[in-house]
């Protein structure tokens, strides 16, 4: 069998933290989830994203720090129109996430931005814009 890629792990410093962040981007955790020390959402295409906390990953691995600098992770949200990116962004900014780029018209066609989720991980928004024909 050759391995499939099914998860995307993310160590939470602060999970009620990072669960409130990615609800804000629309996905779906169970209730009462701010407690537990791995949590996990499906996502589009049958892949799952999964947070756990610090002391979970050194319950198994002691030596573990957090990384140190920036972060080596993206995580990208498409949304419906640009206008949903600056919405989107807005929202985010408005809750006290640090807006990391702004949204702008990137070269490549798309309304693009990018904002942090608690533990400093770049998320990005974008949507296509609109053809100028």
């Amino acid at each position: 069998m050759t391995p499939q890629f099914a998860v995307i792990g993310l160590v939470a410093s602060d999970m009620a933290a990072s669960l409130a962040f990615y609800r804000r981007l629309g996905l779906v955790f169970p209730e009462g989830s701010e407690d537990q020390p791995h949590v996990t959402a499906e996502l589009p295409g049958g892949l799952t994203l999964a947070l756990d906390t610090e002391a979970t990953i050194r319950s198994f691995h002691s030596a573990w720090q957090p990384p140190a600098g920036g972060g080596r992770i993206g995580l990208a949200f498409q949304c419906a129109s640009p206008a949903e990116v600056d919405s989107a962004y807005e929202d985010l900014v408005g809750a006290g996430y640090h807006g990391e780029l702004k949204p702008w018209d990137a070269f490549w066609g798309q309304r693009y931005a990018t904002v942090h989720d608690p533990d400093g991980n770049g998320v990005d928004l974008f949507a296509p814009l609109p053809s100028a024909e």
